[in-house]
């Protein structure tokens, strides 16, 4: 392919990457996203000094919860190539761009690993992948807690049944803190397969972490689920001042915890986010349109704004560099 076929053909990938993402904003935000309205409807009953406030504090603490996951991305990928903080910024906005279209927001390893070198691409989708493994931990863990307290809270289950259930959830628990900070043995597991082994050198990258850098990792995103949970307390404690801080915040963790095992495309899923949000926020109020519309303001402001943030930086990428 000559030197400006590639041009071309890199100016038409970046084009289409910026429609779909702007063709799916337009099509779910704009047109469809009543839940919005309803939020606006809403806040007007509040002063508007409290709502600037808020909603403030929740735009700066999802700057903060994707400088954090940069402060990760950067972390993880010094094995591969030395990045700078800005980089690492461009990179994971740039994947929260091709995350809005992809299921299950695989579009964003593609994005963020861009901008590496061209021969380190494929390893930075499995450095990634263990960043993402430390975040998929720190979720479970505190969803599994958080589901102990909810099922005890308002199942009337047998104590037996209630004790088995909690064993067995500590058991996963406790293997899953086995296996992540053990890694380096998923990398023995897929070394037996004979298909896979060839690829070696691709996935050996996840086997190279040691413990207190997986720790680290695990630090960013434990710091993480810190940050977004709280933008959830601030959002409905706006529009619902009068619910109990600490039922609220578990039954958030639920949340938080089920839509993570969900299949999703980000654009698509904010109505199975406000069922599940609905159905759980039942068991402490009936304020079911405030529950929708501090769920779907999360998702605009964590997910839609930085999406339309990193467009920018998707006119940066290099297809077909060699270094």
């Amino acid at each position: 392919m000559t030197a400006t076929a590639k041009k071309v053909l890199s100016y038409l990938l970046k084009a289409t990457i910026l429609v779909l993402a702007f063709y799916f904003i337009y099509h779910k935000f704009l047109k469809k996203n009543s839940d919005l309205r309803q939020f606006e409807d809403l806040v007007t009953h509040i002063s508007r000094q409290q709502v600037i406030i808020t909603l403030s504090a929740v735009v700066v603490l999802m700057l903060v919860n994707w400088l954090l996951e940069s402060f990760k991305w950067q972390y993880l990928s010094k094995r591969l190539a030395n990045i700078s903080v800005w980089e690492a910024i461009e990179a994971v906005f740039c994947g929260l761009t091709w995350a809005i279209f992809t299921p299950n927001r695989i579009g964003e390893f593609g994005g963020r690993v861009m901008f590496l070198p061209n021969r380190k691409r494929i390893h930075g989708v499995f450095a990634m992948a263990v960043g993402a493994f430390a975040q998929n931990v720190i979720t479970n863990v505190a969803g599994v807690l958080a589901s102990l307290w909810f099922i005890y809270s308002f199942f009337n289950l047998n104590a037996w049944l209630f004790l088995g259930i909690a064993v067995l959830a500590f058991i996963f628990l406790g293997l899953l803190l086995v296996v992540y900070f053990h890694i380096k043995w998923l990398v023995i597991l897929l070394d037996k397969v004979k298909f896979l082994k060839k690829y070696h050198r691709f996935f050996d990258i996840m086997g190279r972490y040691e413990g207190k850098e997986l720790l680290v990792v695990m630090g960013y995103s434990l710091a993480r689920f810190a940050v977004f949970s709280v933008q959830y307390y601030l959002v409905i404690h706006l529009l619902l001042p009068n619910l109990p801080p600490l039922p609220m915040m578990l039954t958030v963790v639920v949340f938080i915890f089920i839509q993570s095992a969900l299949p999703s495309l980000d654009l698509l899923d904010i109505g199975v986010r406000n069922y599940t949000a609905t159905y759980l926020f039942t068991y402490i109020t009936n304020q079911h349109i405030a529950i929708m519309a501090s769920v779907s303001s999360i998702w605009l402001i964590n997910l839609i704004i930085p999406a339309i943030m990193g467009s920018v930086f998707v006119l940066k990428l290099k297809f077909f560099d060699r270094t």
